[in-house]
């Protein structure tokens, strides 16, 4: 089992990066770098290079991407929890933090902040989830309190909640207005893959056709944290 890196511990902590873009990961290691107390001990493009890393290089920290090759991060951050559990994790991605703050948090990520956010933040971010406290943002912080603040029976519970973490992923890019070929391109995947999995969420929220997907999805990409409860009825 990992161990909560000690705020006290003299020597620079170690962060492996998660990411398929490789600019991104540069990027990202450049700024950690310049910081006298943090430095990128490896980076890496997708889950299986991700878990082999680990053991090797011992980090004290995983940054991960949620759109990674081959697999969803939210898939990754599951298995690191269940192979390296006390391991922390932070969530760096282009996604709204309104739309898989939930889902990062119960796969086991301590933190969660978006690519577009000045530096610092980022590495605040950082220095909280190395700590072993989470990291939202304060408008996210503020809604999920607000929601726990309401009792069961008082919360609608949404059918995009049913959906796999992958099947969301996908929802939401649909959402942002992409065609099937172009996600299969964003996300590493099968042009037939992607169409099964849109069959699938059709099946789940019971939706009928392409059209109706591609509208509520749009709805629940720009509602964000007041994203619509029901799918348009037919």
């Amino acid at each position: 089992m990992f161990q909560t890196r000690n705020p006290s511990r003299k020597g620079k902590a170690n962060i492996l990066i998660v990411d398929d873009h490789p600019i991104a990961r540069q990027g990202l290691a450049q700024l950690i770098n310049q910081e006298p107390d943090l430095h990128v001990c490896g980076s890496v493009e997708n889950a299986a290079q991700a878990l082999e890393a680990i053991p090797l290089l011992k980090p004290d920290l995983v940054i991960v991407d949620i759109s990674l090759k081959e697999s969803s991060g939210l898939e990754l951050i599951k298995d690191i929890k269940a192979r390296f559990d006390g391991l922390p994790m932070l969530v760096f991605s282009m996604h709204d933090e309104s739309l898989f703050t939930e889902r990062v948090l119960e796969a086991g990520a301590l933190g969660y902040v978006m690519k577009q956010e000045p530096t610092e933040i980022i590495i605040v971010a950082i220095r909280r989830v190395l700590d072993g406290d989470i990291y939202l943002s304060e408008q996210m912080t503020t809604w999920l309190l607000k929601k726990a603040s309401h009792t069961h029976s008082q919360t609608v519970q949404s059918p995009v909640l049913t959906l796999s973490d992958r099947q969301f992923e996908i929802f939401n890019l649909y959402g942002q207005g992409k065609r099937t070929r172009e996600i299969a391109e964003v996300l590493h995947l099968s042009h037939k893959t992607v169409e099964a999995h849109r069959a699938n969420i059709m099946k789940k929220l019971n939706i009928n056709g392409s059209f109706e997907l591609a509208r509520y999805a749009c709805q629940w990409a720009t509602a964000g944290l007041i994203a619509p409860q029901q799918p348009p009825q037919p």
